[in-house]
């Protein structure tokens, strides 16, 4: 039996952190849409090149290559077993995908994450993203420095309470 899980949730619902978790307890595979994205991009694939393409305009990548990107590595043989997905699908056009991308595989588990407006505004404006590797923080730290590579850790423009 495969256990394949999706996390939906506002931004600094805490999406990652839960889907993170997870995957370690129950020995699966995590999938972040962002780390995918990024490795499609780096590694010269064509959907790779053209979301690459989109997001060097400002532009939001698609629905169609989105969907692609997450078809090609969920083909992997390191996924077959089973994976904890974390920022996909995010649109209607995206959970039918995924449905029919898993339609030979056992049952698909969604956990929808509820945090109040005022916990997300709290989370998001305390949060920090490492400008190298893009590992998250629910803070700045004792260093402001990334745990895993060293990066220095900055607020998303996103993130200010303005904006949240």
């Amino acid at each position: 039996m495969t256990l394949n899980m999706v996390i939906l949730g506002p931004p600094g619902a805490g999406k990652g952190t839960q889907a993170e978790r997870f995957a370690e307890d129950h020995g699966l595979l995590k999938i972040s849409t962002g780390d995918i994205l990024r490795e499609a991009v780096e590694s010269g694939a064509e959907l790779g090149q053209l979301a690459k393409a989109i997001m060097d305009k400002g532009g939001l990548v698609s629905d169609e290559i989105m969907i692609g990107i997450v078809r090609d590595r969920l083909a992997r043989t390191d996924a077959k077993p089973g994976v904890v997905l974390d920022g996909f699908p995010r649109t209607v056009a995206q959970a039918v995908a995924l449905d029919e991308i898993l339609e030979d595989r056992d049952d698909l588990f969604v956990i929808d994450l509820v945090v109040s407006e005022e916990e997300l505004v709290r989370r998001l404006s305390a949060r920090r993203v490492c400008g190298q590797c893009g590992a998250t923080y629910p803070s700045a730290g004792l260093n402001g420095n990334c745990e895993r590579c060293g990066g220095k850790l900055v607020q998303r423009s996103d993130d200010c309470e303005s904006v949240v």
